[in-house]
């Protein structure tokens, strides 16, 4: 900390130096812009940043020790010193044994956990065969019908040696019971079970639209969820709430915080209101975020995000475990920014964004694969993501200090205006009755779509400069090698969703399913019944099928 006496020389040696050597040099050669801004924000960037920018920073308090709180500089007291982050490829490919050939080679290649991609129809909890999965199937992931999928993906894959991620939200309760019945089949314990299902719900009617029920039913089976895997399967993480799509769907990042944050305080009240202890669930909550181009506002916004998460969970939930208050995360690099054209940039663009989320402390991260912007990776773009992954932790030197951008006076300054606006939007949503009552309303929409609008805008005006799209463009040469998924794709999963029918007992299926729903009906803890009917093979979307018939469907516009 600077004394007053010292600040003021600051300031005036400043004014000085603006004086002499700023002015005349603008004067005679002016600069690139009038103003420059944050990627995303607006917030104007300062053309040099000094101790009085930080004049109010407390090292104690707004900062302290990685492992410490406020968590400002790390949620581990070693960083990645002593392990690095997760190398998590995001990969799911048609059929559950191309997924599983694509798990295998990423193994072989280094990679240190598993990343799950859905098809369509699986994240609607549809089976391949039904008439709204016609076209879809295996299209964006791997199609999952039944348990028998589940134990073709994960084939020679022991589950007590990864970590596994499932991006998958209202079917989230079906894809972890048959995560876990496979593991019981392979006589892994749960407890040492480890991962991460998606199971963000509310972020689905922000900005991904791939619900099924209404919002009250759908948190009675995340809450259900966080009791049940609080005692059976404690390692592994109950939600990763999400502000990726919150960011690629057009949201600054301060509103990525503040809504993804303020996810997180609705998935805490539900528990809590639902009888839950926080210091139980709670540990077990991860989140997810996108990381963007401007390396130094990602920086500030992962330092500002878990400050203010530590703050939430000490100020609003009483919380006593440190691991309750500890913001943990997932990073995608930026979907959104690659371009169709030039897409070897992307190799670039990529690699920057992955650097930001490793100087700002990320636990684990996904980097795009080049070609993503034109459909599937290939095997190559994959194995070319991984190694900007390697190069980055074993080259660079970026993860041989914890949080290395700390007390530089742009970064900690960034970060304090990125913490309060998140804080004054979070401050909005509470006035408006909360986040649900919130996206009810469409307000969260329309903030959201207003800066997509904008940003927009400034592309097409060239305000702002995409490199390869309205700046420095060249004459594309040559086709692209494109990942397709076979039509055949689609038959091969109905005949083998067919054959599972056939070969199973369909009167325990029934049984199962029939139990399942008197607990749906009732207040039982339902994922030991889905548990049950998983294993006797009942498919994604007879389960989903019987939530349907209790709970209803959400139709947007309703009452959430």
């Amino acid at each position: 900390m600077f004394d007053p006496d010292e600040l003021a020389e600051i300031r005036e040696s400043k004014a000085q130096w603006e004086e002499d050597d700023v002015q005349p040099t603008v004067d005679r050669f002016g600069e690139r812009k009038e103003t420059f801004t944050t990627d995303t924000e607006g917030h104007e960037v300062d053309r040099l940043y000094t101790p009085d920018d930080i004049s109010n920073l407390d090292y104690e308090a707004d900062l302290g020790f990685p492992g410490q709180e406020p968590y400002t500089r790390g949620v581990y007291p070693t960083g990645y010193r002593g392990r690095l982050w997760t190398m998590r490829q995001y990969a799911g490919m048609g059929t559950a044994t191309e997924t599983n050939e694509r798990f295998n080679y990423l193994l072989d290649q280094g990679q240190t956990g598993l990343s799950m991609a859905f098809d369509l129809p699986t994240q609607m909890g549809y089976d391949s065969d039904h008439a709204m999965a016609a076209g879809e199937v295996g299209k964006t992931g791997v199609a999952i019908d039944s348990l028998d999928d589940m134990e073709t993906v994960f084939d020679g894959i022991p589950l007590d040696e990864v970590s596994t991620s499932m991006t998958i939200n209202a079917p989230a309760s079906v894809l972890l019971a048959m995560y876990i019945a496979v593991g019981d089949k392979q006589g892994v314990d749960r407890e040492e079970l480890r991962g991460t299902i998606q199971n963000d719900v509310l972020k689905e009617y922000i900005a991904r639209n791939t619900f099924i029920y209404p919002p009250e039913p759908s948190m009675r089976l995340i809450t259900d969820i966080f009791e049940f895997c609080a005692a059976e399967t404690p390692s592994f993480n109950t939600i990763s709430i999400s502000g990726y799509h919150i960011r690629e769907a057009g949201s600054t990042a301060a509103q990525e915080i503040a809504f993804t944050l303020g996810d997180g305080i609705e998935y805490v009240e539900a528990a809590i209101e639902a009888g839950l202890d926080v210091d139980e669930f709670a540990p077990q909550l991860s989140f997810f975020f996108a990381s963007y181009n401007n390396i130094f506002e990602e920086v500030a916004k992962f330092r500002a995000a878990r400050r203010l998460w530590a703050k939430i969970m000490d100020e609003r939930f009483d919380a006593q475990n440190p691991k309750s208050k500890q913001l943990k995360f997932h990073t995608q690099t930026a979907g959104s920014t690659l371009t169709a054209q030039q897409i070897e940039n992307n190799v670039v663009r990529v690699s920057y964004q992955a650097l930001a989320a490793v100087l700002g402390g990320t636990q684990s991260l996904h980097t795009n694969g080049k070609d993503e912007a034109i459909g599937l990776p290939t095997e190559e773009s994959v194995r070319t993501a991984l190694r900007t992954q390697q190069i980055l932790a074993h080259e660079s030197g970026a993860a041989d200090t914890i949080d290395p951008l700390a007390g530089s006076y742009y970064v900690e300054s960034l970060t304090d205006e990125l913490e309060a606006e998140a804080r004054e939007l979070i401050e909005e949503v509470d006035e408006r009755g909360g986040m649900r009552r919130s996206i009810e309303e469409q307000w969260v929409q329309r903030q959201i779509q207003d800066v997509a609008f904008e940003r927009q805008r400034e592309q097409e005006e060239g305000d702002r400069i995409i490199v390869g799209v309205n700046e420095y463009q060249v004459e594309e040469e040559g086709e692209q090698d494109i990942e397709e998924v076979d039509e055949a794709v689609e038959q091969a999963q109905q005949d083998n969703v067919a054959t599972v029918r056939e070969e199973r007992d369909d009167e325990t299926v029934e049984a199962k399913l029939d139990a399942l729903r008197q607990a749906a009906e009732g207040d039982e803890n339902v994922m030991p019944y889905i548990i049950d009917a998983v294993k006797a093979y009942a498919t994604t979307g007879e389960v989903c099928d019987v939530f349907r018939d209790v709970f209803g469907e959400y139709q947007p516009g309703s009452s959430m």
